[in-house]
């Protein structure tokens, strides 16, 4: 039982060792580069044999490390989310890419989103990202409304001068959305105006309105976001640093009350 123990120790050294992880990125580097090289018909038709076969060699070390995670991690292999992204990513890449599931064969570029979970850095943007979702998500909702309001207005106001953008609500909503992005908006702009010379003052608030003010929220709260995320690993730093420094003063301590017992042994030795 020990020796298992042991052996599970090792393999969990190996895993979280800098030379394992720099091994797996290069690994996926390399895969992400035969994949890019299979979509050239004739690098495929010369050396498709020998891309597929590094494509299932580079499956094959994937495979092997999330069993070698599995068993060092067991049950708290499903507690870290990066883990299940890795196992879904994976997994995908081996179903039979014949038959009906032949269109899934092109959901192995997937595997070079592990990138995300082996690099740090990466990581820290995703979770960053993901953290963000809950208040993206309400600027969402008041970005959809504006948008709503908006359409109905210009729906009314301008489909009988320009039926093209304004006809209906869906192809003024779509034509709102293109305004927003501040994809040829003065061309719509100009051919509304050209019956509603008015009709610059809608433009000029709707666009300052979803594009310079709720939008910029969105960047607003996703920096925020990254901030918090950044934070908090400032704090998981300084408590592991703080740990460390802790057990370092302990063995320090131990050594100095071995040293000390020395000592007095040596001198209720002499006299």
């Amino acid at each position: 039982m020990k020796s298992r123990e042991r052996h599970r120790d090792q393999l969990r050294r190996l895993v979280e060792s800098k030379g394992f992880q720099n091994f797996i990125i290069s690994v996926i580097v390399f895969n992400a580069v035969t994949l890019a090289l299979e979509t050239s018909s004739s690098v495929l038709a010369a050396f498709g044999g020998v891309l597929h076969a590094l494509d299932y060699s580079a499956l094959a070390i994937f495979v092997l490390e999330l069993l070698v995670k599995f068993y060092v991690y067991r049950r708290d292999f499903f507690r870290d989310s990066w883990n299940v992204f890795d196992l879904l990513v994976v997994g995908i890449a081996l179903v039979p890419a014949a038959g009906p599931f032949a269109v899934l064969r092109a959901l192995r570029v997937l595997r070079v989103l592990r990138l995300i979970s082996v690099v740090p850095s990466m990581r820290k943007v995703v979770s960053g990202l993901l953290a963000a979702v809950p208040g993206m998500a309400s600027i969402a909702a008041l970005l959809a409304l504006i948008v709503f309001v908006a359409g109905v207005m210009s729906t009314k106001m301008f489909s009988a001068v320009s039926p093209e953008n304004f006809g209906d609500l869906g192809t003024s909503l779509f034509t709102l959305f293109q305004v927003m992005t501040g994809e040829a908006w003065p061309d719509v702009a100009k051919d509304v105006m050209e019956q509603v010379p008015m009709a610059w003052i809608f433009f000029v608030v709707y666009i300052l309105v979803s594009s310079f003010a709720v939008l910029n929220l969105f960047i607003a709260v996703v920096v925020s976001a990254m901030e918090d995320q950044l934070r908090d690993d400032l704090r998981e730093e300084e408590a592991k640093q703080t740990e460390q420094q802790a057990v370092a003063n302990a063995e320090i301590l131990a050594e100095l009350r071995a040293l000390r017992a020395e000592v007095a042994a040596l001198r209720h030795h002499t006299n």
